[in-house]
């Protein structure tokens, strides 16, 4: 396929449990003091807008904005003002965030000086930081982390700084040498499967951020919609810019990491590269339509975004979500 142009994870043997602690615990270190601290000095107290909890008081009402949970519209002011209103609540002081996340081997791919898979891991490491130091805990399901579209890998939900520890560690814990496919269909990512082990993994409602470049075989549309009804479900959609154009490089051999098909391709001809910026911008418009349908948040991490300022768009995201669109008339603000 055009979008197949990723490297292959390296078949390295497993390094020693002390030494891959001590790496996750460096980058983590690393992460903590350039972008972590970074991000202390501009959200703000806005930490709460990374998640939502279940709720339990209510605290306002607000006119109804697309993909609210129509669960919460109060249905008496509705009718009383014809015009949808939902009901906002206090959070839960402790909540949980888990992460589900695609280390399928397309996740392997950059064409700059980060790849996916690495932006992937800031990425987490960051938030899930950011939430279990403020008293939440943090989970993860992992697909393909030793490189077979399975999911194999479950985190119990937890807090601390250890829990961010254990799950850089699984994230970046090669893939086994032993049964291995890279190749033939049976390679190819079903996105559906890890939706669908989540479904059975997280019961109570909580933030769940999914974590994927969704290059992926179809079907994963319903089970994500599905997901979306019963949790705060984020998209975090990861993509590097050449897999949405391609640069005049002349003949280049391009394998697709998770069928292994290879294909010489004349990237010179420009009309070869229209073709796939054309095809490219087709998936695009149809992968946030199916993200949109499902009623989801969707963030964008591209390989050659600072992973800070993708925090703050994302917190500004949630924040403008949550603003009502005009002030709610005096006499029902106090409304229980």
């Amino acid at each position: 396929m055009l979008f197949g142009l990723f490297k292959s994870r390296s078949q390295a043997p497993e390094p020693p449990v002390v030494a891959q602690a001590a790496r996750a615990d460096a980058l983590l270190r690393e992460l903590e003091w350039t972008v972590i601290r970074r991000l202390d000095g501009l959200l703000q107290g806005d930490y709460r807008t990374l998640m939502r909890g279940s709720g339990l008081d209510l605290a306002d009402l607000r006119e109804y904005q697309h993909h609210d949970d129509v669960r919460h519209i109060d249905w008496n002011v509705t009718a009383r003002l014809q015009t949808p209103h939902v009901r906002v609540f206090t959070e839960d002081r402790e909540m949980a965030a888990w992460f589900l996340l695609d280390l399928s081997p397309s996740v392997d791919f950059g064409s700059g000086e980060q790849r996916k898979s690495q932006v992937l891991l800031g990425f987490v490491a960051v938030l899930a930081r950011l939430i279990s130091r403020h008293g939440n805990r943090v989970g993860a399901v992992l697909y393909g982390s030793r490189g077979q579209p399975v999911v194999d890998a479950v985190l119990p939900a937890r807090g601390g700084r250890n829990q961010v520890l254990q799950l850089m560690q699984m994230i970046r814990r090669p893939p086994a040498l032993s049964g291995s496919k890279t190749a033939g269909k049976d390679g190819t990512t079903r996105l559906a499967d890890l939706l669908r082990a989540a479904t059975h993994t997280v019961r109570q409602r909580c933030t769940v951020f999914v974590v994927s470049d969704f290059i992926s075989e179809p079907g994963w549309e319903q089970p994500l919609g599905e997901l979306a009804r019963r949790h705060d479900v984020v998209a975090v959609r990861l993509l590097d810019p050449l897999e949405l154009n391609l640069p005049d490089l002349g003949l280049v051999t391009v394998r697709d990491a998770e069928t292994g098909e290879q294909l010489l391709v004349d990237t010179h001809d420009s009309g070869f590269r229209q073709r796939f910026a054309r095809i490219a911008a087709q998936r695009e418009a149809q992968l946030r339509e199916s993200l949109t349908r499902a009623g989801v948040d969707t963030l964008e991490l591209a390989t050659d975004d600072d992973l800070a300022d993708a925090v703050l768009r994302f917190v500004d995201m949630r924040k403008r979500r949550a603003q009502p669109r005009r002030p709610l008339p005096a006499h029902l603000g106090a409304r229980a």
